[in-house]
């Protein structure tokens, strides 16, 4: 096959395409616009660039969409072809947001972030995580203090991403009923504590990582951090630039499941890597905003009893 005739299947055939066929579906809890969360049984996909990219959380597998017909059992690359131009003219069904979606005008990163309000007692954003969430005000109010926190759209919140010198790229959105990450943003970390922590505990959520905090209290000697559940090559240098540091311990704080398992044993080649003491904390419940509702839970039906 001529490399002409490659790329006019690369751009008419797209990964949804090759995963729909093959039984795959998407979660839809788990996906954003940019990211479309595809599972099978236990295994994972997730499709980016506009449908012409792909990689699997579980393993360092990525590629286009030829390389996803073999991920998925082509033998080699001619097959794999060969399978790819079968898909011509096959429309997948777009994702429930998809439908109708209107192209949208996009003002800068900085520019969206201060138009919305600051959480506040009482407000949307503030009783999402206090109340549904079940964070302590006083972790939110430091998350609120550092610059961290915004009001999103329908009582959502927002939770920024920064670099290491504290410019915004992004921010995670999540609500009842949304999750997402802004749109044009860009995913590096969620930075909640002290920036010069020699303790790093490394989440897959915002939310997770200010419930780890109440956890523990918010450690003094502990910056906690969220990748916003990836793994962006801007969040593994970051991280790695946070191991580099004298007397760093890196936690590997993840989901207690096969993704978070899959994250942790990264982290811990990046401390291996990097000279950093590593550790693995691992919820009991899936994740740490779990454990932090049956915590919280429990502290009532003392107090309930002690009251009694």
């Amino acid at each position: 096959m001529e490399k002409s005739e490659i790329e006019e299947l690369r751009a008419r055939v797209g990964c949804a395409a090759l995963l729909q066929q093959d039984g795959w579906k998407v979660d839809l809890k788990e996906s954003t616009r940019r990211a479309v969360k595809y599972r099978r049984d236990a295994k994972i996909i997730i499709v980016i660039h506009n449908d012409r990219g792909w990689f699997d959380p579980l393993s360092t597998a990525k590629g286009d969409v030829f390389g996803l017909a073999e991920h998925l059992g082509a033998q080699g690359f001619a097959q794999a072809c060969a399978h790819v131009a079968s898909l011509v003219g096959f429309v997948p069904s777009p994702p429930a947001w998809q439908r109708g979606a209107r192209p949208t005008t996009l003002h800068p990163i900085t520019d969206r972030w201060m138009r919305r309000g600051v959480p506040s007692p009482g407000s949307p954003a503030w009783r999402y995580l206090t109340v549904e969430r079940g964070i302590p005000d006083t972790i939110v109010a430091v998350a609120v203090e550092q610059g961290l926190l915004r009001e999103g759209p329908q009582g959502s919140m927002w939770a920024a991403h920064r670099r290491a010198d504290g410019a915004l790229v992004g921010w995670e959105e999540r609500g009842s009923q949304w999750r997402g990450f802004a749109t044009g943003g860009a995913k590096e970390l969620f930075r909640l504590g002290p920036a010069a922590a020699s303790r790093v505990c490394v989440t897959e959520a915002a939310i997770d990582a200010m419930s780890l905090a109440a956890i523990q209290v918010l450690r003094p000697d502990t910056l906690f951090v969220s990748t916003g559940g990836g793994w962006s090559p801007a969040s593994e240098e970051a991280i790695r630039d946070l191991a580099m540091r004298a007397d760093s311990r890196l936690v590997a704080a993840t989901d207690n499941n096969r993704q978070g398992d899959v994250y942790a044993e990264r982290l811990r080649a990046i401390a291996a890597e990097t000279g950093a003491s590593y550790a693995r904390s691992r919820p009991r419940a899936g994740d740490w905003n779990e454990d932090l509702k049956i915590l919280v839970g429990r502290l009532a039906e003392e107090s309930v009893e002690a009251a009694g």
